[in-house]
C-alpha cells in the first residue's frame, strides 16, 4: 500500500506538452491528505486552443498575470520532496512535467511516478470506462469539479489510497 505520495494533475493550454496552465497537488502522508496546492501558470507557448479551454474553462485572461512554471515549481518542490508522484494517466502528466522542465532548462529529478489509470484498468475491469470521474465514483469519491487541476488531483489521491 502506498501511504506517502503526492498526487499531481496538470491542465494544458494547447497541444504542446509544455503548455501547462494550471497544476493541482495533493500531498498524502500516512494515508491522509496533509496538503493541497493549486496554481495557475502562464503557459509556454502562451496561447490557448479552443478545445483545451472548452475542457477546463481556462483562457489567456486567467493566466496573463500568472507566474511562469519555474516560479510555481519552487513553491511545489518543498511540498513533494522525497515523495513519489501519482497521476491518473501518468503518461500525460509525466510528459507535461518533463516537457516544462526542458522548456525552462531545469534539471529534472527522476521522480518516481505511479498511475491510477493503469491500476484501475488492472483492478476494476468491470467498469464501463476508466476515466477519472468513473473510477473516483467507484472508489466512493464524488468528483464535482472535473478538469480543475486540484479537484482532479484530489480524486486521484483518493483512488491511489484504495488501488496502489
Amino acid at each position: 500500500m502506498l501511504r506517502d505520495f503526492a498526487a499531481i494533475d496538470f491542465e494544458t493550454a494547447n497541444m504542446e506538452s509544455s503548455s501547462v496552465c494550471s497544476v493541482g497537488i495533493v500531498v498524502v502522508r500516512n494515508g491522509s491528505i496533509t496538503d493541497r496546492f493549486y496554481s495557475l501558470i502562464q503557459p509556454e507557448p502562451n496561447y490557448y486552443n479552443y478545445g483545451n479551454s472548452n475542457v477546463h474553462g481556462l483562457t489567456a485572461e486567467d493566466t496573463d498575470n500568472a507566474k511562469v512554471f519555474s516560479e510555481v515549481w519552487k513553491e511545489i518542490e518543498p511540498l513533494i520532496e522525497g515523495l513519489p508522484l501519482v497521476a491518473h494517466n501518468k503518461g500525460f502528466d509525466e510528459t507535461c512535467l518533463k516537457a516544462v522542465f526542458r522548456t525552462y532548462r531545469m534539471d529534472y529529478p527522476d521522480y518516481i511516478f505511479y498511475c491510477t489509470l493503469a491500476a484501475s484498468r488492472r483492478q476494476l475491469k468491470y467498469l464501463p470506462n476508466h476515466q477519472l470521474h468513473t473510477v473516483a465514483e467507484d472508489c466512493g469519491y464524488s468528483l464535482t469539479n472535473h478538469h480543475n487541476a486540484l479537484a482532479d488531483a484530489e480524486a486521484c489521491a483518493e483512488i491511489a489510497l484504495q488501488l496502489l
